[in-house]
């Protein structure tokens, strides 16, 4: 069985070309959006529907594409609130330090002392640098900045992320 990663979700169309508009949940938007490029529609109570890219544009914090063979609204609004994915065959491979987010997703997170802080539950994209959301034991979650100085060591294998956190970063700590 093929496994698919999320590369985005349909949210709503855009204009009356057959653009749909996409919030992306992928760090290779440029790659997986490219002209030609194969991705798979996942939406409820439907079989997967193969698409490939026409076209795609950047607008405001969405990205819109178009799909060959769906040159208009009528023809791509059922696709709305369905995900967009990849098969995991067709991933790159990625430089040394560069994860996959489905490699981070679920990884325990540790500081220096080797105490556990939680597990990274989600992924955040706002801007400079990406946000790793991780649900702590009996406490909100934790909001930790994917950068340097934070995140010192990422064990994929040993599923585990090693961190120093600044002083006041975990400010509901007792």
């Amino acid at each position: 069985m093929t496994e698919y990663l999320n590369v985005g979700k349909i949210v709503n169309t855009h204009g009356i070309r057959g653009e749909v508009r996409v919030i992306s949940q992928t760090d290779f938007a440029q790659e997986r959006y490219q002209k030609g490029a194969t991705l798979v529609l996942f939406r409820e109570h439907k079989d997967p529907l193969v698409l490939t890219v026409a076209s795609h544009r950047k607008h405001k914090n969405f990205d819109l594409l178009t799909f060959e063979g769906y040159p208009n609204i009528n023809d791509v609004e059922a696709f709305r609130d369905g995900v967009l994915k990849v098969s995991k065959d067709n991933l790159g491979t990625l430089a040394e330090n560069e994860f996959y987010y489905h490699e981070i997703i679920g990884l325990t997170v540790e500081d220096a002392e080797g105490k556990v802080i939680g597990k990274v539950k989600e992924i955040l994209s706002p801007g400079a640098n990406d946000v790793w959301v991780v649900q702590r034991p009996g406490q909100k979650d934790a909001l930790i900045p994917y950068i340097e100085s934070v995140v010192k060591d990422i064990d994929v294998a040993g599923g585990k992320v090693l961190v120093e956190i600044p002083e006041g970063l975990l400010d509901d700590e007792n």
